[in-house]
């Protein structure tokens, strides 16, 4: 089994590293290989809803020029996805949503069923607003949310600062040993067992 965590934040060695690096030593420790993908410095175009993905049924975004499909491409290889972001304004890092838009409306299928959680570094405020907002996405696509003591939420400012809330890296150990456990249960038999699910029944309102 492996995981993959995402680096939300332009800083390599930042806050959010930190907070994924404990998560991910957890998970280590019970046995589940980890991945940490940074999305790095440069810029995530957002989704312009051309719906070329679907029409031409990819797989992936048809834009190829930033992250987000090296990303998609690794998605097929893992068995859950912890994705984390610093605050700006109360919200994610703006390249952290433009990835997930993209990933999930492009490649939904690969993450379906598959444990997500969200974790959120801030120096004060603002940080449940973001944690919600990274959380949305898992939920409509049949993923579980892993849940820990508290919100995945670290705090921090300064390069390393992370590391002094002991709160915090706690609860990243207890979110990755929620995951671990969920895995497990989940690959008991040797492959995943997943709930069977009705056909979707869309409805925009609109007769």
């Amino acid at each position: 089994m492996k995981v993959l965590l995402i680096n939300g934040s332009p800083r390599r060695n930042g806050n959010t590293f930190l907070a994924l690096t404990e998560a991910a030593k957890t998970l280590e420790q019970q046995g589940i290989e980890t991945e940490i993908v940074q999305i790095g410095v440069r810029a995530v175009r957002g989704c312009i809803a051309c719906n070329q993905c679907k029409m031409k049924q990819l797989g992936q975004c048809v834009f190829d020029d930033d992250i987000c499909n090296s990303i998609v491409g690794k998605l097929d290889d893992v068995d859950a996805l912890i994705v984390g972001s610093p605050v700006y304004y109360g919200q994610p890092n703006g390249s952290v949503l433009s990835l997930m838009q993209r990933m999930f409306y492009s490649a939904g299928d690969k993450v379906q069923n598959k444990p997500a959680a969200a974790v959120c570094v801030c120096r004060r405020g603002g940080a449940t607003a973001a944690f919600q907002t990274l959380n949305m996405p898992f939920q409509m696509m049949n993923m579980p949310v892993v849940t820990s003591q508290y919100w995945n939420i670290v705090y921090g400012l300064g390069e390393g600062q992370a590391a002094l809330d002991t709160e915090g890296m706690q609860t990243m150990r207890t979110m990755a040993n929620n995951m671990a456990w969920l895995l497990k249960a989940i690959h008991a038999n040797g492959k995943p067992e997943y709930p069977r699910r009705e056909p979707w029944l869309g409805m925009n309102f609109v007769r």
